[in-house]
């Protein structure tokens, strides 16, 4: 089952590239006590991942930010060190923190799977974009398969 707006988020471990290497993080470090915008995608440079999803919650961080949202959150079935390494890619600097499930642990947790193994790709998750405020999911916009519409940056700034 899909998460949804009232439910906790699941309690797993994730993995963020640190000045010292791979770090652990728990949902609740991630999530607790502060209002996070996270958004997830089926993978790290990827066509429309790089092209447009990214790019815009970067461009679109200060405005998101001002609108409440302490975090902004790139979230992807990838390691840490794909994501740091797109992130620089990327030129997130400190705009978007770049936090990967590299055995997709909550993306299972969340029921937010997405079944790419027939493109090679394995198991991934969907795109998404939730709000999350002190570990609870305020909202959360799930696309229909390859699609690009409500997780983007400018639909969920209209949301906040």
């Amino acid at each position: 089952m899909t998460i949804k707006a009232g439910d906790t988020i699941p309690s797993t471990t994730l993995f963020e590239m640190g000045p010292e290497g791979n770090d652990i993080i728990t949902a609740s470090d991630l999530f607790g006590g502060k209002k996070v915008l996270m958004f997830g995608l089926p993978g790290a440079f990827t066509p429309t991942c790089s092209a447009q999803h990214l790019p815009g919650y970067v461009r679109m961080a200060d405005q998101i930010k001002a609108k409440g949202v302490d975090e902004i959150v790139c979230f992807a079935v990838n390691d840490a060190f794909v994501m740091a390494a797109w992130g620089a890619d990327q030129n997130v600097g400190d705009k978007v923190r770049m936090i990967a499930d590299g055995s997709a642990d909550f993306t299972t947790a969340a029921g937010l799977e997405l079944d790419r193994f027939d493109g090679g790709m394995g198991l991934r998750c969907q795109r998404f974009a939730m709000l999350v405020d002190d570990g609870k999911v305020v909202s959360i916009d799930v696309e229909p398969a390859g699609e690009f519409a409500i997780s983007s940056a400018e639909h969920q700034l209209g949301q906040l």
